[in-house]
């Protein structure tokens, strides 16, 4: 079983030199539990949390027969590159080999020592899971009397924005905009569109909105 740190697409990378003793990865689900009157306590189920782990082994200063392979870098060049990692602001990658343990993670917490007077630097490197994600931007759509509206990022599929809609008991134009385009940001565009530039954004709104 081998230990392998990895940084910026294996760009970096960092096999310990000494595997840890232990480890133990902790993954916990985000359940709610809630009381109901006729049933009394219900757990409902939610999605699997981020998985957590801590890793405590050394950095030798010297070629011990239990390590786990020669030429290793010497202690403080082990810590200065997880250092380095750490304040890049991006995460690592965790692999143990013999396992299924493959995950990105970020370093959430790094202490390091030196004990027994023989330069080995011990250490304890608390990891947890990283989930990348894919950012998407509002796209700007232009309706055909050439006002620009902008719609949010969705995953589902866009509804076509209509070309009209009867105002609502209570609606201004903040909800107006947000009920037909999905952004309140569009309430002026919207209020231009209908010569309503003296309507401010909270003020009530009466009759039937041309949107298109």
């Amino acid at each position: 079983m081998d230990f392998y740190l990895s940084y910026n697409n294996n760009e970096e990378q960092l096999r310990l030199p000494v595997t840890p003793s232990d480890f133990e990865l902790s993954q916990r689900n985000n359940n709610t539990v809630i009381n109901i009157n006729a049933l009394g306590e219900i757990n409902l189920i939610g999605k699997k949390g981020l998985a957590s782990i801590s890793l405590s082994s050394f950095f030798p200063a010297q070629e011990y027969y239990f390590c786990k392979y020669t030429g290793f870098p010497k202690p403080y060049e082990c810590v200065k590159m997880i250092q380095k990692w750490r304040d890049s602001g991006r995460p690592i990658r965790l692999i143990i080999t013999g396992t299924s343990i493959n995950y990105a993670m970020t370093i959430e917490n790094f202490i390091f020592s030196e004990q027994d007077g023989t330069r080995d630097v011990y250490f304890t490197l608390e990891l947890r899971e990283y989930v990348f994600t894919k950012q998407v931007k509002p796209t700007k759509v232009t309706t055909p009397n050439g006002t620009q509206v902008t719609v949010p990022a969705t995953k589902r599929e866009a509804k076509p924005i209509p070309s009209k809609y009867k105002a609502q008991k209570g609606d201004n134009m903040y909800t107006v905009a947000k009920k037909t385009t999905g952004s309140m940001s569009n309430a002026k565009a919207i209020a231009k569109t209908n010569k309503r530039d003296q309507y401010k954004g909270m003020d009530l709104v009466k009759g039937t909105v041309v949107l298109i």
